[in-house]
């Protein structure tokens, strides 16, 4: 495997940046602690990790960007937890949707570092549509509420 040039890393850090953007846009507009910087600048941050770790050594990578991905999903493990908060009572939790749009972001961010175009537009686009179904998902609790 040959050294990337500059115009494919600014590609696939360029498109780490517009995944997460689009992910973090729902969170930024719901007004979350998570919002669109937070998200992009989550998928940048694992795109360059991945590169980071194909760069180390070209000729096997595979061994060494497995170890990073396995980093990415412990230390993203630990952001979203940062914005999951108990409510009130025992059964109110708030954050958990943010918490996996920052997971996502790192696995698009992942996805884009590894050039896995297929992978990173289903993924970002199945994202997109999730979070912007909650309006119906506000109307299923309220129609079949017990």
């Amino acid at each position: 495997m040959e050294p990337l040039g500059y115009p494919d890393v600014f590609l696939r850090l360029g498109a780490a940046v517009i995944v997460g953007a689009l992910i973090g846009f729902d969170r930024e507009l719901r007004g979350k602690p998570a919002g669109l910087r937070t998200v992009s600048l989550v998928a940048l941050g694992s795109a360059v990790l991945v590169l980071t770790a194909a760069g180390l050594n070209p000729g096997d990578s595979s061994d060494s960007i497995a170890i990073v991905i396995q980093g990415i999903v412990t230390g993203i493990g630990f952001l979203g937890a940062g914005t999951i908060i108990r409510g009130q009572t025992e059964a109110s939790v708030k954050g958990l949707t943010t918490a996996a749009s920052v997971w996502l972001a790192a696995a698009a961010g992942v996805a884009c570092g590894l050039a896995q175009w297929p992978l990173v537009v289903i993924a970002c686009g199945f994202g997109v549509v999730i979070l912007i179904l909650d309006p119906f998902e506000r109307w299923l609790k309220t129609r079949f509420a017990k």
